[in-house]
């Protein structure tokens, strides 16, 4: 493969890796959103009317921004009742067919997205709520998951060609890896 390919695999990969580590942690901040909810409804008797809608954003952004790391370890949703039979080079021809239509359908929501994001921040689009924040923010985090999941996307494809060309992209040893073989 050439230097640029596996440059771009691990890049991305790795980038996609360190972001999706951090949201991770968004449930946290999603937990303590509501139950900051619950404590004021309850305790202060005072609705926290802006709850609802952060809350919805929080989880936007934990499900897009994280997208890519689930991509990546492969953890989306695979019909497998061939598939684990086949050998490494069949998974990759499969593979590489399902991630070019992947790859469509995020070019799809990208330019969607992109457009939507500019209609929102020319015309400073709330929500309709009684809180009524303004929505691009939310729009932006959608954009860029969409984005950071198209280059995975395109990571993979990368990868899965490198398998049919009998030289698979390794990952870049981290040092955590380099201390497991020293011992």
């Amino acid at each position: 493969m050439p230097t640029f390919a596996i440059m771009y695999v691990r890049s991305v990969d790795r980038f996609n890796y360190l972001v999706g580590r951090v949201m991770m942690y968004g449930i946290f901040v999603l937990m303590a959103v509501l139950m900051w909810s619950t404590i004021s409804k309850q305790a202060f008797v005072i609705p926290s009317y802006w709850t609802l809608e952060v809350a919805q954003f929080i989880l936007v952004a934990y499900y897009l921004l994280g997208g890519a790391y689930s991509i990546q370890l492969g953890a989306n949703v695979r019909m497998d009742l061939f598939y684990h039979n086949w050998s490494t080079r069949q998974k990759a021809w499969v593979d590489c067919f399902t991630v070019l239509l992947l790859i469509f359908y995020l070019g799809v929501m990208v330019y969607g997205g992109i457009d939507s994001l500019s209609y929102s921040i020319k015309y400073n689009q709330h929500t309709s709520s009684l809180w009524r924040p303004v929505i691009w923010p939310v729009k932006l985090i959608m954009v860029t998951g969409f984005f950071l999941m198209l280059l995975q996307a395109i990571s993979e494809l990368v990868k899965d060609i490198a398998i049919l060309k009998g030289a698979p992209i390794a990952p870049r040893e981290t040092s955590q890896s380099l201390k497991e073989k020293s011992l």
